[in-house]
């Protein structure tokens, strides 16, 4: 029988700020996209997050993250609806729906391309003024859909191949509460 144990508060906390940190850190490694900013690493960021935390623990990293680089001028608002949902989407389904297998990284795309750049069309273009440029034919929410997935795509790749390599190293152990 396994004796199931608490992760403690401050590991929480300690980590999901240095997931913070980490992701204002590797800032300068962007993809400029229309009025966007693609940070793939942010992705990357919350798979670890969602897997190792939970939901609401990777939705803090990334909120935090980005009010650290909009405080600093290195992001932009997109910031926010491009992070926060992939981060708590990959969380909802590995820890409350049960799917303990790495391949959820690739959740971060539904929660990211689908749903952050949806938000971000119908309530944060309009609320800014912000133009949306045609991509490869396409305008509209389909062009952000394409803006958020040149940043998601590569970060969820990166984040699985990381979460995996963290695994095989021991890591994520240390922060299992199932």
């Amino acid at each position: 029988m396994t004796v199931a144990r608490k992760v403690p508060l401050t590991r929480m906390i300690a980590m999901t700020i240095g997931l913070a940190g980490l992701g204002v850190a590797l800032s300068p490694f962007f993809i400029p996209i229309g009025p966007i900013k693609a940070y793939p690493f942010q992705h990357m960021i919350n798979i670890i997050a969602g897997i190792l935390l939970g939901p609401f623990w990777a939705l803090g990293a990334a909120t935090l993250t980005g009010i650290l680089r909009n405080m600093l001028g290195l992001g932009t608002l997109f910031a926010f609806p491009g992070g926060m949902p992939g981060g708590f989407i990959v969380g909802l389904i590995y820890h409350c729906l049960r799917v303990k297998r790495d391949i959820v990284a690739f959740t971060e795309n539904i929660g990211t391309t689908v749903i952050g750049a949806t938000l971000a069309y119908y309530l944060l273009v309009p609320a800014i003024g912000a133009k949306i440029p045609p991509i490869m034919g396409v305008s509209g929410v389909w062009a952000l859909w394409i803006m958020f997935e040149v940043s998601c795509g590569p970060g969820a790749l990166i984040g699985y191949l990381v979460i995996k390599a963290l695994r095989k190293a021991g890591i994520t152990e240390y922060f299992a509460s199932d």
